[in-house]
């Protein structure tokens, strides 16, 4: 079996709103609520943005709980994703939208 290069309990968690608003509300609330990092974000389309964050899968759970809360209170949620370390092809699509600081 192959070993993934990422930790054991590393996650993704993800958050796709309607608006900068609302998106950055969320980035911020999860930033806050757990220890996890910012890593990528992406304008899907006709509104739509995506932000991305990773850690421990527990602190990714709660990330995504804080952002889905404070997006909630100034826009509209699309969809929401933990994923409990993802396969390494996932995070080839993940790279592709790093955060360049």
């Amino acid at each position: 079996m192959e070993e993934y290069p990422v930790e054991r309990n590393d996650a993704l968690g993800f958050i796709e709103t309607y608006g900068l608003v609302s998106v950055l509300e969320a980035a911020d609330a999860m930033c806050k609520a757990a220890e996890v990092e910012l890593v990528g974000y992406e304008n899907v389309a006709s509104g739509l943005i995506s932000v991305v964050v990773r850690g421990d899968v527990g602190a990714v759970r709660t990330a995504v709980e804080a952002g889905i809360a404070a997006a909630s209170k100034v826009g509209q949620i699309y969809s929401t994703n933990v994923i409990a370390r993802p396969h390494p092809d996932v995070e080839k699509i993940v790279a592709k939208h790093l955060i360049d600081w």
